[in-house]
């Protein structure tokens, strides 16, 4: 019960206060959309330049973690697009999207305070490791798998598809910021140069906003997505993002790998969070499956809060 009020509510109070505000008129849908924008466009991917910039390599890059979420990820999106297609009957571009709400897990927004207020500020090493490719592998395999079932007897080419995927992934805020973080830490490395102090300091005056901000933004989004049918594709996305990805990655990161608590807890922990915004805004990139997305997100945050708490039971 204390990992559930210590831990979790106070994250979930942030997002719900935003979500309270909104649903009463007192944030705008305009607020909102500014405060998102300033969180994901700027503050966040500050932080996660700071955080990359810090990152030890040599350790923070483990194979058998990354292999862990990763797995999980991928094998819950070919479930989820199989599922799509053969139970419920959904087109091409539907299957995937729906697949892509499966792939996508919330890791920054929720698995970053999550793992700190349970573990603490040193426990985040592998969640910033798998961050550090998150965006930009997910988002191209889900592209490349949209345009390749869009383009499917077209005759079009993959690898036309998948360099402007890549292209398109590599101008995101989120994949510049974590550009910046290498090359920082780079430059450290190879030259024995930091960045002057006031810059380390303006820096983490906006990383301290960026999670903050970001959660009560995301309750004022969550806000317009109401749950409306579709009720078994949910119950399935919800169900392969919350208990199937983190249980595959806690088998393969305790039993196969041996990680040590730090890496299975991060593994873990950022494999159990609910499908993020990006779910929807990939969905409603290409017109498939918006409805499912939407109520997906919303539905499986709501859940996340008891299926969280259960993890963290398990996790040493």
């Amino acid at each position: 019960m204390s990992a559930l009020i210590d831990v979790i509510l106070p994250v979930f109070l942030v997002l719900g206060f935003g979500y309270v505000v909104s649903w009463r008129g007192l944030f705008s849908d305009a607020a909102v959309d500014g405060l998102m924008r300033f969180a994901q466009n700027f503050a966040v991917p500050v932080l996660l330049a700071r955080s990359i910039a810090m990152l030890d390599l040599s350790t923070s890059y483990d194979a058998g973690l990354m292999i862990s979420f990763y797995a999980g990820a991928l094998t819950s999106f070919a479930i989820g697009i199989a599922a799509a297609r053969v139970i419920f009957r959904r087109t091409g571009p539907d299957a995937v999207a729906i697949g892509f709400c499966c792939l996508f897990s919330n890791s920054l927004l929720l698995g970053i305070p999550i793992t700190e207020r349970a573990y603490g500020p040193d426990a985040l090493a592998g969640n910033f490791a798998i961050i550090s490719i998150h965006s930009p592998l997910l988002y191209t395999i889900g592209i490349v798998a949209m345009e390749a079932v869009r383009s499917a007897g077209t005759g079009a080419g993959l690898s036309r598809v998948g360099f402007n995927a890549l292209m398109g992934v590599l101008r995101t805020p989120l994949v510049i910021g974590i550009l910046c973080g290498f090359a920082i830490q780079i430059l450290r490395k190879t030259t024995g140069q930091d960045l002057p102090g006031p810059v380390w300091a303006a820096m983490n005056m906006m990383a301290n906003a960026a999670l903050p901000a970001a959660l009560f933004g995301l309750g004022g989004v969550l806000f317009r997505y109401r749950p409306e049918g579709d009720g078994r594709a949910i119950v399935m996305v919800s169900a392969l993002s919350l208990i199937v990805h983190p249980g595959i990655a806690y088998l393969l990161g305790h039993w196969v790998f041996a990680l040590d608590t730090a890496a299975l807890r991060s593994a873990v922990i950022t494999a159990a969070m609910a499908p993020g915004v990006n779910a929807y805004l990939f969905a409603n990139m290409y017109g498939a499956a918006r409805r499912v997305a939407a109520s997906s997100v919303l539905v499986a945050t709501a859940a996340s809060i008891l299926t969280i708490w259960a993890w963290l039971a398990i996790l040493p």
